[in-house]
């Protein structure tokens, strides 16, 4: 199994590069923004997924091990092949991925070409309590991602509220509030408190 590969970039596609390692060429799977990141001629260090089959050998590489772990984290959902990982990587970074899972963003993952309306709930339902890396999470990164939750249940909450006759400016100041106290609060909470006060 090939578990990283540092050469030179021989050539570049839509979805794979040939990678010169030592006068052999590796032809790698990668998604457009890892692509992006490795010009022709430069050198490079891509770590790699190795998928073995009757058929064919294919090796995925990845630019960090953020995205290397959302490829995997992706397969596991029904319906999400290595293609349709990549075409998703290739429209969202690991860390934007994140954030659309915690905020349960379906319309980010329908961005992408081929992915549905049924696919992106099927994504959002499966992957939501994961985390995208295997190292533990920055503090900055952990507070971006609880900061989109709470963005998301925050609108959810005002949009009920709209719908019971309060007013967007005085819910939108009720849930600020409320959050500002309690930033944890759940969409229940928010409506309870906001309709209290």
């Amino acid at each position: 199994m090939i578990g990283k590969l540092k050469g030179q970039i021989d050539s570049s596609y839509e979805d794979h590069c040939i990678i010169d390692v030592g006068g052999v060429g590796y032809l790698v799977y990668c998604s457009s923004k890892t692509l992006g990141r490795a010009p022709v001629g430069e050198a490079v260090e891509l770590l790699i997924e190795t998928h073995v089959r009757e058929d064919h050998i294919h090796l995925y590489g990845f630019y960090n091990l953020e995205e290397k772990s959302a490829f995997t984290i992706l397969q596991s959902v029904k319906g999400v092949g290595t293609r349709m990982a990549m075409a998703i990587l290739s429209q969202l970074a690991p860390q934007e991925i994140q954030a659309a899972l915690m905020a349960e963003d379906k319309v980010m993952f329908n961005q992408v070409s081929g992915v549905g309306k049924k696919l992106s709930e099927r994504i959002i339902t499966e992957l939501k309590d994961k985390i995208i890396s295997s190292a533990p999470m920055s503090i900055s990164n952990r507070s971006a991602l609880v900061g989109a939750k709470a963005s998301s249940i925050a609108n959810d909450a005002m949009l009920a509220l709209a719908g019971l006759g309060i007013n967007k400016v005085d819910a939108q100041t009720r849930i600020t509030a409320i959050l500002a106290r309690t930033p944890d609060a759940s969409i229940n909470e928010l409506i309870r408190l906001a309709l209290k006060n």
